[in-house]
């Protein structure tokens, strides 16, 4: 978790709170999941899914998306998938970089300089992705300080369960009501939805548009989620 940052002369009625995916919403590191899932799978001995199948499940827990992809392997063979995919994971990661080569998205960057100079909003990410890969992203963009509440699959059950958003809700003080879940994916959607968030889908990430038919709006880039939360919150 970043820096808290101070809020001064702000009710806590005011705030709002603005939670973010990572991967396919502000990093774009799909082909390095779909190398590890690829490198996972022949060492396990299954058949490789296709990208496109990869990224359809990019979002969720790991044991979640290999469940998907392999619906029937028993439970000794999935963590033991799963298990391999972690550790190409942190091969690559060694290797070729991995979160460090995997850009921000255009007009990223400047979309979280902006909103963290709202006092009222706070922001922060809910990701499939494991503790030790968030921050390695946080530290590789030099992100982190924008966000006072950081949930990872550790902890938490996989999307679209609303567990994650709950405690970003617990973390901050802002009512769901004043939240805003920012995705690419129909599980981010889902779970900005079951916890009482609205929802922001974007169309430049790993599901095509007719996945995210569950969003309050769709935007087409990072120039356009101003107005989008504007809207929400008018």
């Amino acid at each position: 978790m970043g820096p808290e940052r101070p809020v001064c002369d702000i009710r806590m009625s005011d705030l709002k709170l603005v939670v973010f995916d990572m991967d396919g919403t502000l990093i774009d590191s799909q082909d390095f999941i779909h190398m590890a899932m690829r490198y996972a799978f022949e060492k396990a001995g299954h058949p490789v899914p296709r990208k496109a199948d990869v990224l359809a499940i990019v979002g969720l827990s790991l044991d979640a998306a290999v469940n998907v992809l392999l619906p029937d392997l028993d439970a000794a063979e999935n963590k033991r998938t799963v298990d391999l995919y972690r550790h190409s994971f942190i091969e690559l990661r060694e290797k070729m970089g991995a979160e460090a080569k995997a850009p921000l998205y255009p007009g990223a960057l400047d979309a979280l300089a902006r909103l963290n100079r709202v006092d009222e909003i706070l922001m922060g990410v809910a990701t499939g992705k494991a503790r030790r890969g968030l921050d390695h992203a946080y530290h590789a963009h030099d992100i982190g300080h924008f966000f006072q509440t950081s949930q990872t699959a550790d902890n938490h059950p996989s999307k679209p369960h609303p567990s994650m958003l709950h405690q970003a809700l617990a973390d901050t003080g802002v009512k769901a009501a004043k939240a805003v879940m920012v995705g690419d994916t129909e599980f981010d959607m889902e779970m900005g939805r079951a916890a009482g968030f609205k929802t922001i889908g974007v169309s430049w990430g790993y599901h095509p548009l007719a996945r995210l038919g569950a969003a309050d709006i769709i935007i087409d880039d990072f120039a356009d989620l101003d107005a989008a939360l504007a809207e929400i919150w008018s």
